[in-house]
């Protein structure tokens, strides 16, 4: 159960603490934030109201604490982290219950989001050990006009400080997906959890409490954004930011200073469909890519641009499977399940409404109980209404009809997000040709968007993000390089 066993000293009464140099603590302020349950609407969690001055004290730990990890062997690093992930696979319950509590997650689902949290732990602590354990050599002849009278050695070393911002619909994975590679890389960790999440993320923070990471090198605050936020990803402390959200990122960005920077930030995947795709694949990944979890994904199908030759077949297929997802609480291991907040809710019916009042042709009748939005395929959608353009984060998806693949490709790229699309044909010379042209940062070929395997590269172009996720980018973005130059008194040739 979620606050007992094991994770009893995360909890005090009915409030959750923070995490700040080895220690579960209460804030000073006396105050928390309540976290509501999507699905009954009421208080679910709460959750300490962290202030400026903890803030302060946690990056100071986290500077000491990165000095000397730093000095610890890459295969300790490692060591730990693969602790870290059998305690987080072994406590995957109590934490799959949070998620369904907070976020409405599927049971199911949940519980896979913590599994897949642990193998992504392991796999960064392997390649960690690989890629940060080589260095280049150099010498100097191979540059004109020189003699071989200097060797130079390059290696990756930390950052220092990273602060890790994650999304409310995986607060685990993508928490983990930046704790990972910054620690084997010999950095400290500062994480901001989303609100929605932050109890399953403090679940999370505790396994690597439990693993025996050093005091300071890992903390964990929690608080409104309008009080810390700022305060967080201004920090002169900080060395590096690790981001994924929405809007939020962009603000931070210009606020940010000369730091690294890594992003995501949603996304308007397009689903390109032509005359010769299989439109029962087609069909299927629609609902997988377009519905699941609610549609509460970067990388959900946000809008579906079909020949106009196949699209009444199309939605018709699309249609036939929609009718039979089962839609309720996440308890039950519904696929359509309440959205995160009554202000998404709010939002998603505008795009609806919006699309209604401009002549769009509704494939089912429009539902909602609460936060629970029932999926529905809008068909005949038209430029000029907001659903074609806006990232609805919910069970509600547009279909364009298009004349050309032109025509779709325009669409497409007249998008400011660029984080990933893809096409579904029988040619896969058409599809390449369609990929390249396509200005998203991954194309997807005959298969819905998705993020992951998580050791596959993942980034956005324009406003879907700054830099490239996945396990190797991020561990190679949370390091710089650093050379050191031997200078010889004359030419020195190996076997001369």
């Amino acid at each position: 159960m979620a606050g007992n066993g094991v994770f009893a000293d995360i909890l005090d009464g009915d409030v959750y603490k923070y995490y700040s140099d080895g220690e579960w603590k209460k804030s000073s302020s006396g105050k928390s934030v309540s976290i509501v349950n999507p699905t009954t609407r009421k208080t679910q969690y709460k959750v300490q109201a962290c202030t400026q001055e903890e803030v302060n004290k946690v990056m100071e730990t986290a500077k000491v604490a990165q000095k000397s990890w730093a000095k610890t062997p890459l295969w300790k690093r490692a060591e730990l982290l693969h602790k870290a992930a059998a305690i987080l696979k072994d406590h995957k319950a109590p934490i799959a219950e949070c998620l369904v509590k907070e976020i409405a997650k599927p049971a199911k689902d949940a519980v896979t989001e913590v599994v897949r949290s642990g193998d992504l732990v392991s796999y960064c602590a392997e390649e960690g050990v690989r890629i940060l354990g080589e260095g280049k050599y150099l010498v100097s002849d191979s540059f004109p006009g020189n003699e071989r009278t200097k060797y130079c050695l390059t290696s990756k070393i930390p950052l220092g400080v990273v602060l890790a911002i994650p999304p409310f619909n995986y607060p685990v994975n993508l928490a983990v997906s930046k704790i990972a590679p910054a620690l084997i890389a010999g950095n400290s960790l500062v994480l901001k959890p989303p609100t929605q999440g932050a109890v399953s993320a403090l679940h999370m923070v505790h396994c690597f409490h439990l693993a025996g990471f050093p005091k300071g090198l890992i903390s964990c605050v929690t608080g409104k954004g309008s009080e810390i936020g700022d305060f967080l990803t201004m920090h002169p402390s900080v060395n590096c930011i690790s981001f994924t959200g929405g809007d939020t990122g962009i603000a931070i960005s210009k606020k940010a200073g000369m730091i690294p920077l890594q992003m995501e930030l949603g996304g308007k995947d397009a689903c390109i469909v032509l005359e010769d795709a299989d439109l029962d694949l087609v069909a299927g990944n629609i609902i997988k890519g377009g519905f699941s979890y609610s549609g509460q994904r970067c990388t959900a199908v946000k809008v579906v641009l079909v020949m106009e030759s196949v699209a009444d077949a199309l939605v018709e297929k699309v249609n036939a499977k929609l009718s039979k997802l089962t839609v309720g609480p996440p308890e039950e291991n519904c696929d359509i399940t309440p959205v995160v907040s009554e202000s998404s809710a709010n939002f998603i019916e505008g795009l609806v409404m919006d699309a209604k009042e401009k002549g769009a042709t509704f494939c089912q009748a429009y539902k909602r109980e609460g936060n629970l939005i029932w999926p529905l395929l809008l068909d005949n959608v038209r430029p000029d209404m907001r659903i074609a353009w806006e990232e609805p984060f919910g069970p509600v998806l547009p279909v364009i009809r298009i004349n050309s693949v032109e025509e779709g490709i325009h669409h497409c790229n007249a998008s400011n997000f660029g984080l990933q699309g893809c096409v579904f044909t029988k040619d896969i010379n058409k599809a390449i040709l369609i990929s390249d042209t396509m200005e998203t940062g991954t194309v997807q070929i005959n298969s819905a968007p998705a993020r992951g395997p998580d050791h596959f590269p993942f980034q956005g172009l324009k406003d879907s993000g700054i830099g490239s996720q996945g396990i190797t980018n991020s561990i190679n973005m949370m390091t710089k390089i650093k050379s050191t130059v031997i200078n010889l008194p004359s030419p020195s040739y190996t076997m001369g």
